[in-house]
């Protein structure tokens, strides 16, 4: 390792990796050939090592560019969320939803339950587990999502639109009911779930049981024919009434935090 011509053959290496493209190879491979030197390892486990290193760094480029195109409002996992203050969600069911055979079955997913008991952070930590596991995810809240496809509308590119959301593997559409929705955008809600009916996943957190979303959506024939897509074989998880976000402010607060 110490040859004269070491230095000049770095220099060739830094040239081939940048012309191939392989910039964790570039930033590696000379700690890694000394580790190789030192430790008497072949070429072979040297290669192994090298390689290995440049698959991990492009999945992990990989799943933050997923984890970016899917416009989450903050990355948070599965471990993240205190089971323990929430006894009543099923802790096994989530492991088994995280592991994404929702999403190749076309499964909807559904949380209920009132402001602060965790639907936000549940809906996202499927999505990172999703993006983590090479699926294109999309996030939106409810009213984001409507307000994109009016504005479309206007601009006279709704199809494009509707073609653009229908090429996620999940769609996660986040506080549906919370507001009002104009029969237009009913309308528009609608028509994203139907066309991804057992042809893609969808995630939505709502505040109301189905039984109260005609105060949010007035068309009654409407809102039943949406409640039946989103209800049709869907993993529905009701989150509760008491708001995981003030126990564990309260928690904090107990704390000195």
């Amino acid at each position: 390792m110490k040859n004269a011509s070491v230095p000049v053959q770095y220099e060739v290496i830094q040239q081939y990796c940048k012309r191939l493209c392989v910039p964790t190879v570039a930033a590696q491979f000379r700690r890694l050939a000394e580790s190789a030197f030192a430790q008497q390892q072949s070429h072979l486990d040297y290669l192994e090592a090298l390689l290995a290193a440049e698959v991990e760094e492009r999945e992990q480029n990989a799943i933050q560019r997923r984890l970016k195109e899917a416009h989450l409002p903050k990355v948070k996992t599965l471990d993240e969320f205190r089971f323990r203050e929430a006894p009543h969600i099923s802790a096994a069911k989530l492991k088994e939803l995280s592991e994404g055979a929702y999403i190749s079955r076309a499964e909807p997913v559904l949380f209920i339950g009132d402001s602060g008991t965790g639907k936000t952070h549940l809906l996202t930590a499927l999505c990172v587990a999703a993006c983590r596991q090479k699926h294109r995810v999309r996030f939106a809240t409810a009213t984001g999502l409507i307000n994109e496809l009016v504005e479309a509308q206007h601009q006279q590119a709704l199809g494009r639109a509707l073609r653009r959301w229908s090429r996620y593997d999940l769609l996660a559409i986040d506080e549906v009911g919370y507001v009002p929705m104009a029969e237009v955008g009913a309308e528009y809600l609608f028509q994203v779930i139907a066309d991804r009916a057992e042809k893609a996943a969808v995630i939505l957190t709502t505040n109301l049981p189905f039984s109260e979303w005609t105060k949010v959506i007035p068309n009654a024939r409407l809102c039943k024919a949406l409640v039946d897509r989103i209800a049709d074989q869907a993993h529905i998880i009701d989150t509760g009434k008491d708001s995981y976000r003030f126990k564990r402010t309260q928690q904090k607060q107990k704390n000195g935090g």
